[in-house]
């Protein structure tokens, strides 16, 4: 969930700590001070009293700050952040109850302390193995770090500049994060944090947010991705399992011989346990999956077949040498999760779950296992979208065979690339317009691709114009085109017409536009004033007139008040489709005109209460 999301869902009281560690950042002149500066002088100054939207956007440019701050708090030996941390950035986490992340938390100490246990064994000095020397150094070396401090008769601890060089060490020994996490916790003593004590830490630190009216916890999905870079996670654990579906039995087993994973598990085994290591998909697909003797040239082969044959990516990856290439993927990744685009509708998401769940009925405890999910039910695709699991993330849980099978099964093609045909086959494009209706009224061509609309920039406005009639039609409304082609002059086009019975009718009239906030009244006005005498002169009553656009002036709003004789209503993008969302969850069969006929702008907020009773 996105931070000004989750800022609408907490009070006051509940953000400050997070507002108090963003505005301690400001105050120490960020290198995007300035632009900071100006988001705030638009407001009083403070970003305390800053909307959501603005809050969001500060902290995108104090984002390295951000960082830095909680690097400081990874220095409190005890505060256990890295495990806390490596909880949180799991993907199905950035939403948890109260009661949820403290059995995470205890599941994890539990684990924690079982494989310290077994860890230790073997760290016998005598041994060549050189994996087992990397382990010994490492843990030599942090333990020098950790007990120092005592010889001055001070508290045992680890230095900025000692856990610097540490991290240096750790890098070019390629220890995983769950490496170290085990080393260190041989050294540093694990003991239980109340969850309650957890809380109040990572709020404080402007890690989570937390409600205490409903006992929620909320990470931000800008934040997660911090904390990824922070941990070392170049990339999301669902887009590393995707990854490592393609890669071939040979690059799996030796990334797991480097992590001493167990060579006698399976394959499926052992990408669970390579994703729980903390290994970065850069450091996997750099030297991780090939054995030491193969040179470069042979490498950077073996990554072009995996983006072009295996993986399937359209979009040229570019880069010149092995370690430029692996970066601009890693880049593709990063660009693709940020943008969060959903490229089928909600209505074929939901489909497909009930599909794959038809086809294997285990997919709920796979799906909620995976992700740790708190819920019994979690087939739900408004609530998997909440958490960010979309619907590739889904069908890459499934076994390459589970998903051949189940595109058999539904008549798919299996040429190519399976997921992308099942995504294509539930695309639901009347649906998907419908979803990305705000952005078709703004214009904004650029996300609407991004989005997988297929839709000319020429095309946009008549494209506005048909999604607008088909959330009428979806809302009781009888749209009647043959009337309105009666009604109109080969000079004079409304671009919907309502027909309300006995010679009445409803004249809408679509304005897509990029700037901010429709201004043409008098444009506008001249154009709707024809229509209703176009209608009237063929006996016709028109019962209102309504323009639908992005947003309105208030010059525009305030001329439309005075003008009595065209009896306009405006009613903005976001309005309309919000009164249909809410139409559609509560199961209504049409929407009462008489909702939309009392305001100039119609009230949202009124029209959604009556909806909701």
């Amino acid at each position: 969930m996105k931070l000004e999301q989750i800022l609408n869902y907490v009070n006051s009281f509940e953000k400050n700590p997070f507002l108090k560690v963003i505005d301690s950042i400001i105050s120490n002149n960020p290198k995007e001070h300035k632009e900071v500066d100006r988001i705030l002088n638009e407001l009083d100054g403070q970003i305390k009293n800053a909307d959501n939207k603005s809050v969001a956007q500060i902290l995108n440019l104090v984002e390295d700050e951000f960082a830095d701050h909680i690097k400081e708090e990874f220095l409190n030996t005890t505060s256990q952040l890295d495990i806390l941390i490596d909880i949180i950035i799991r993907d199905g986490n950035s939403l948890m109850k109260r009661e949820w992340l403290g059995k995470l938390y205890e599941k994890e100490i539990q684990k924690i302390k079982k494989r310290i246990k077994s860890f230790e064994k073997s760290f016998d000095e005598e041994d060549k193995d050189p994996r087992n020397r990397d382990y010994v150094i490492y843990k030599k070396c942090l333990e020098t770090a950790y007990k120092n401090d005592r010889e001055h008769n001070q508290e045992s601890k680890i230095t900025r500049d000692e856990q610097s060089i540490l991290n240096t060490l750790a890098s070019s020994l390629e220890l995983s994060h769950e490496e170290i996490k085990l080393i260190n916790y041989l050294i540093v003593p694990l003991q239980k944090i109340d969850v309650d004590e957890i809380i109040k830490y990572l709020s404080s630190t402007g890690v989570i947010f937390y409600s205490r009216k409903n006992h929620q916890v909320y990470v931000a999905d800008e934040v997660i991705r911090i904390l990824r870079k922070i941990r070392g996670k170049d990339v999301s654990e669902k887009v590393f399992r995707k990854v490592l579906k393609k890669l071939k039995d040979s690059h799996i087993n030796q990334l797991a011989r480097k992590h001493s994973i167990d060579r006698k598990l399976s394959r499926e085994e052992k990408i669970k346990e390579i994703l729980n290591e903390g290994i970065t998909l850069t450091s996997a697909l750099i030297n991780g999956i090939f054995r030491d003797d193969v040179n470069k040239t042979e490498r950077r082969a073996t990554i072009n077949e995996l983006i072009e044959k295996r993986l399937r990516i359209d979009e040229k990856i570019k880069g010149a040498s092995l370690e430029a290439k692996v970066e601009n993927l890693i880049t593709y990744f990063k660009n693709r999760e940020k943008d969060g685009a959903l490229t089928i509708s909600v209505n074929g998401y939901e489909k497909l779950l009930k599909d794959v769940k038809g086809h294997i009925p285990k997919l709920n405890s796979i799906v909620r296992e995976e992700f740790e999910l708190q819920e019994e039910d979690v087939l739900k695709a408004k609530f998997l979208l909440m958490y960010n699991i979309r619907p590739s993330d889904v069908l890459y849980l499934l076994t390459d065979d589970e998903v051949k099978d189940f595109c058999n099964a539904q008549s798919i093609s299996i040429r190519g690339n399976e997921i992308q045909n099942v995504l294509d086959e539930y695309k639901d494009v009347e649906n998907l317009f419908i979803e990305n209706y705000e952005l078709i009224a703004r214009r904004d061509f650029n996300s609407l691709q991004e989005n997988g609309l297929d839709v000319k920039e020429a095309e946009i406005g008549v494209k506005f114009e048909e999604v607008t009639k088909s959330i009428l039609k979806k809302l009781g409304f009888n749209v009647d085109d043959d009337l309105r082609d009666s009604v109109n002059t080969s000079k004079d086009k409304a671009d919907i017409i309502l027909n309300e019975g006995e010679n009445s009718l409803i004249i809408i009239e679509c304005k897509s536009i990029k700037e901010k906030g429709y201004n043409k009244y008098s444009s506008v006005a001249r154009q709707v004033k024809s229509y209703k005498n176009n209608a009237e002169k063929k006996g016709y009553e028109v019962m209102k007139i309504f323009i639908v656009a992005p947003e309105f002036t208030d010059e525009f709003i305030n001329d439309c008040t005075l003008d009595y004789e065209s009896n306009l209503s405006l009613i903005t993008a976001d309005t309309l489709i919000e009164i249909y969302n809410v139409f559609k969850e509560f199961g209504h069969k049409s929407l009462p005109i008489s909702l939309l006929m009392r305001d100039v702008l119609i009230d949202k907020e009124r029209v959604l209460k009556s909806l909701e009773k």
